[in-house]
C-alpha cells in the first residue's frame, strides 16, 4: 500500500474540488463538502497550513471513497 501524502487541509479541498466535490458549509475550522452524484459527504478540518495527522487523512479518504493513489492523482 503506497504512503499517504503529507497535505494541509487547504490543498485537501482542493484536491476534493477537482474530484468533483463542491462546498456546502463551513462551521469554525470544520469544512463539509459533498459529491453531488455520488451522494458522499466528508468534513475536512483547516488548521491554517498545518498538515493533517494521517489518521485524519486517512478517515477523509474513507469518506470520500478514494484510494491513496487516485488522491494523489487529484493533488496533482
Amino acid at each position: 500500500m503506497p504512503r499517504q501524502p503529507v497535505v494541509s487541509g487547504r490543498e485537501t479541498i482542493r484536491a476534493l474540488e477537482r474530484g468533483g466535490f463542491v462546498f456546502r458549509r463551513q462551521e469554525g475550522s470544520h469544512v463539509t463538502m459533498v459529491h453531488p452524484s455520488r451522494r458522499r459527504r466528508v468534513t475536512v478540518t483547516v488548521h491554517g497550513t498545518e498538515d493533517l495527522p494521517p489518521g485524519t487523512l486517512h478517515s477523509i479518504l474513507r469518506q470520500a471513497g478514494l484510494t491513496v493513489e487516485e488522491f494523489r492523482r487529484l493533488l496533482k
